[in-house]
Formats: C-alpha cells, structure tokens, sequence
C-alpha cells in the first residue's frame, strides 16, 4: 500500500509576512487568512490549500542562483500568458534576476519581495 498525501500549506520564512502575504495574494487571488498579523500571516484557497509566511528575525535572503545563502524550496505557477504575468508580478514587486535557465519561451524564473525564486511556467494547451 502506498502512502497517500495531500499537500495542505506551505509556509515560507521572510522578514515581513503581511507584505509576502499581500504580494502573494495579488499574484494568486486567495484569500488572506484572518487572523494574519506581523509575526504570521496566511492565505487560503478554495481547494484548502494554505500558504504561511512566519516572520523569521535576522531573515537572510537566498542568493540565487549562486549558493552563497542557498535556496530551500521555490514554488511553481502555472499561467496561461507567460510574458503578462511576468509585466503583472514585476509591478507587484518581484524581481527578474539576470540569469534565466533553459527555455525562456516555456519558463521564467522571478523573485518575491523577500527573494524566494519561484518559477512561471507556460501552462499546457
């Protein structure tokens, strides 16, 4: 029998959590969670998935893609329009770093305000 698991938050260390929270609630529309404060703050989906952002003291930002401060995790999207999502999520606050792996034309890689990488894709036809 295999073990069965169903991913239900995720939570990501940074220095300012409702700030993460509103950047991410404009690049997802979830809802934020109500009872987000400045140590710990929360969005929610309809399908239950919960994303936390805890305020983590002396929060150092990753420094991808060296490994100077590495990496822990980055999360993935999936959008319909590559090249507006990317204009949006810019304006909202991400970053592009300079270096870009593989197919720029199927993925991208951004930042958040805090400096988590996570990665556009072009989503199926």
């Amino acid at each position: 029998m295999s073990l069965q698991m169903k991913l239900t938050a995720i939570t990501l260390d940074c220095p300012d959590p409702e700030a993460l929270a509103a950047f991410y609630q404009q690049a997802t529309g979830l809802e934020p969670h109500p009872e987000s404060n400045g140590d710990f703050a929360g969005l929610k989906g309809d399908d239950g998935l919960f994303i936390g952002f805890q305020r983590v003291d002396g929060y150092r930002a990753l420094s991808w893609p060296d490994q100077t401060v590495p990496q822990q995790l980055h999360l993935d999207f999936a959008v319909d329009d590559l090249d507006g999502a990317e204009a949006l999520l810019l304006e909202l606050g991400a970053a592009k770093p300079e270096h870009q792996p593989g197919d720029d034309d199927r993925w991208r890689v951004l930042t958040d305000p805090a400096g988590h990488p996570f990665c556009l894709s072009r989503r199926p036809i």
